[in-house]
């Protein structure tokens, strides 16, 4: 039960690669943050975790085995963190930048098929900023953490155009 069948290091190892491997998994799932998931995105989260298990583990079914590997997997989340607030190119890795899906009136096509979006999301980003078409509105960006932020047309009636974002929930089929 505390016997390590295999050594220390191979869980140590085993685990800092199946980790950078998740993140990578998540980091090309698209723009969201946990709040986001859907039921689907839980189940396979979930799922995952289960089916990488093993190949962290490796033979090795010990509490101290469990131990390492849950050391391990929290100082590599601590470094990576640590990293992508001091060194550039993690953080370019590992966050999404800004992408604008409307403007001038005028949703991007291209760019709304890209980002998943559909027009519940859109239509919600709109009117969760006051706007009832999407002729009112200036400039539209997806954000990195997943929101709709949207500038709406200065006109008479609003001559303060504010910033406001909206979170959506991507669908998965």
């Amino acid at each position: 039960m505390w016997q390590l069948s295999v050594s220390p290091i191979e869980l140590v190892v085993r685990t800092a690669i199946i980790y950078l491997l998740f993140l990578v998994a998540l980091r090309i799932s698209g723009k969201r943050e946990l709040g986001q998931f859907t039921l689907f995105d839980l189940a396979l989260v979930l799922l995952a975790a289960n089916a990488l298990q093993p190949a962290m583990t490796g033979p090795d079914q010990s509490i101290t085995g469990g131990v390492v590997i849950l050391i391990t997997i929290f100082s590599l989340n601590r470094l990576v963190a640590q990293a992508r607030l001091r060194i550039p190119l993690v953080r370019r890795l590992l966050e999404f930048s800004p992408t604008v899906v409307g403007r001038d009136g005028k949703w991007l096509t291209d760019q709304v098929q890209k980002q998943e979006l559909d027009s519940d999301d859109l239509d919600a980003a709109l009117h969760e900023h006051g706007l009832e078409r999407v002729e009112q509105m200036k400039v539209a960006t997806l954000e990195e953490d997943g929101s709709i932020s949207i500038v709406p047309q200065e006109s008479d009636d609003n001559p303060s155009a504010r910033r406001r974002r909206r979170r959506y929930k991507r669908r998965t089929f």
